[in-house]
């Protein structure tokens, strides 16, 4: 199968084996048949956003080779955090895993199902530090390479974890 699209996806979760779950989602989007994994950030954890009162986050960013159309790409996606176990009840609550396309190729869309470049990505350290250490170049919004984003944002709640077995 030839993979004609580039995407970075952010993982995050904070419910059961952390590093197992982002393990597991990176497995199974390799295997998909329609994606190839070909980098992996370090693992970062982080404070969580939104509703606080909930374990820390532990996080990734990876890059994939698709064919896929960006709203199949999300169904994927969806489909793994289904299939893990994802419970969808409280906005920015805890979870199981939680995938999402922060860029792909140099797509701009918006709409009810779909936002990309995620809409939130320039104000999330979790994001950027991750991303910046597996793309340092990439463009982001408004020209800003991932490194320079990473470097200007507060770094406060996220540090990067030393986790062999998440290496691949």
């Amino acid at each position: 199968m030839t993979y004609d699209h580039c995407a970075y996806l952010g993982l995050g979760a904070n419910l059961g084996d952390r590093a197992a779950n982002l393990r597991e989602a990176v497995r199974r989007l390799d295997g998909s048949g329609s994606c190839a994994v070909t980098a992996v950030s370090s693992l970062y954890a982080s404070s969580p956003v939104g509703i606080e009162d909930q374990p820390e986050f532990m996080n990734a960013v990876i890059r994939v080779e698709t064919a896929l159309s960006p709203g199949d790409l999300l169904d994927l996606c969806a489909s793994i955090e289904n299939d893990m176990g994802r419970e969808r009840t409280i906005r920015w609550g805890p979870r199981v895993i939680d995938i999402d396309i922060l860029i792909y190729d140099n797509v701009a869309c918006n709409n009810e199902s779909l936002t990309i470049p995620h809409p939130r990505m320039m104000e999330r350290a979790f994001v950027l530090a991750p991303l910046a250490e597996i793309a340092p170049d990439v463009e982001l919004v408004g020209g800003i390479s991932a490194a320079d984003a990473a470097g200007g944002i507060d770094r406060s709640g996220v540090r990067r974890v030393q986790d062999e077995s998440w290496s691949r």
